[in-house]
């Protein structure tokens, strides 16, 4: 199989089962209790979440096996917060972190350590080198991190990952099948993203965050690794 058929199957596979789930349960409803209210106050039902997190789990497990862990790890540790924290204020780094040193365990810090850990043992799986595995985790966490602080009005997080895994697209690389896959999922959540009719959720924003950080990890050597483990550390932060 060459690159470029790799890379479209990739694609074309996430955004079928993201597209297909998407429309399978906006059809059949979630339940009471699964509704969320957006940055503007309408009510959508998050069933962005698992479609993403099945389409982008798919495709990359083809080609990538650690990347298929990491990227369900990653949204169910979100989901956790999705559900565990409706209601509570506090996001982003230092609130969790703070609660944390007063003594309360909040969903946040679940999902912090718990997507971190999941990070840390696909990178394991994806480098041989023991520093390459610390920054392959790193990677892999912090853009999981970073997509879901993005993840502020419709449509944010999946636009940034579509830019920001289309030059991986274009490569000629082992990174290029799991930046197809994030762009694919992306793309078929995207339209009903912008319409309000739906949300990623931390858990749709983690999955896609964790499958552009494998796509940056397969497709980059030391160097490149530092300097996008630095980069997307210092954006979260």
């Amino acid at each position: 199989m060459t690159v470029r058929t790799s890379r479209t199957a990739s694609l074309a596979l996430a955004a079928a089962v993201t597209g297909t789930t998407l429309v399978a349960l906006r059809g059949k409803g979630l339940g009471d209790g699964w509704e969320r209210k957006n940055h503007a106050g309408r009510t959508v039902g998050p069933y962005a979440a698992p479609a993403v997190v099945a389409g982008t789990a798919l495709a990359a497990a083809r080609v990538r096996p650690a990347a298929g862990f990491a990227v369900p790890a990653a949204g169910a540790c979100g989901g956790y917060d999705d559900v565990a924290g409706t209601g509570d204020p506090r996001r982003g780094f230092r609130a969790r972190l703070s609660a944390l040193r007063e003594g309360e365990v909040t969903s946040g810090a679940v999902e912090l350590f718990g997507i971190s850990a999941a990070g840390l043992v696909a990178g394991a799986l994806l480098k041989e080198r023991s520093f390459g595995k610390v920054l392959a985790g790193v990677m892999v966490a912090g853009a999981a991190h970073f997509v879901n602080l993005v993840d502020v009005r419709p449509g944010r997080a999946a636009g940034a990952v579509l830019a920001l895994a289309a030059p991986g697209l274009l490569r000629r690389g082992p990174g290029a099948e799991p930046a197809a896959a994030a762009i694919g999922a992306a793309g078929a959540t995207l339209p009903d993203d912008l319409g309000e009719r739906t949300m990623l959720g931390d858990a749709g924003a983690h999955a896609l965050g964790a499958v552009l950080g494998a796509a940056v990890v397969a497709g980059n050597g030391r160097a490149g690794l530092v300097a996008h483990a630095a980069a997307v550390v210092a954006a979260a932060v």
